[in-house]
């Protein structure tokens, strides 16, 4: 569910939901078969598969109760939700010290893990590391390489800052920029420097049925 582009999938999936034709025309030839639909509204019978799986998706959707109740109508055996923690997540260095107004959008569509869990009717917890060579783009991932974060490219596949705008984020990315410069960051964030992994907040919520 929340497809995208099908950087995410697995190879045994079958059947990808997406509800952005521009991302689903994205998506690598060979990939699992595309659905334009909404969590909100999936067009699939009851306990039509196995398995729901949704990445990174649950605080971009417009009703979260109608969204999960639509996973838990067509999963048979388990849903698998990655998501953050919030209270966690934005006290990642990035929005913390630079873009605190990224971290109060962010805030206005963030879901508690614990709202989650409960939506679910129970769920498994695991937290999930991110290693400091993560070759994904997402928020955290460059944790301890934060010159990426200067780069337009790397900053356009990051939904967060992609939506904010770059006008709200210019004054907070030039001072990361003087401090990457001073070595004010590197001081600041010496504990980082040797650190094989770092938990940010994400989360992986695990539903048997």
């Amino acid at each position: 569910m929340g497809a995208g582009t099908g950087s995410y999938e697995p190879p045994q999936t079958v059947l990808a939901v997406e509800p952005s034709s521009v991302m689903i025309a994205q998506r690598p030839a060979g990939s699992a078969r595309a659905l334009e639909a909404s969590a909100e509204s999936i067009p699939l019978a009851d306990d039509s598969a196995d398995a729901v799986m949704a990445l990174l998706t649950v605080h971009h959707w417009s009703d979260l109760e109608a969204g999960i109740g639509e996973l838990r109508r067509i999963a048979r055996q388990r849903i698998v939700i990655l998501t953050f923690d919030p209270d966690i997540n934005h006290r990642f260095w990035l929005l913390d010290e630079y873009l605190p107004e990224a971290a109060a959008f962010d805030g206005t569509r963030a879901v508690a893990v614990d709202r989650l869990v409960a939506l679910l009717g129970g769920a498994r917890t695991e937290t999930v590391p991110v290693p400091h060579d993560c070759t994904d783009g997402f928020l955290a991932a460059f944790w301890r390489r934060p010159e990426a974060y200067l780069d337009p490219e790397m900053r356009a596949g990051i939904s967060l800052l992609a939506q904010t705008g770059d006008e709200v984020i210019r004054p907070g990315l030039a001072r990361l920029s003087d401090d990457l410069s001073s070595g004010r960051w590197h001081q600041r964030h010496a504990d980082l420097l040797d650190r094989e992994a770092l938990d940010v907040g994400y989360r992986l919520l695990v539903a048997d049925l």
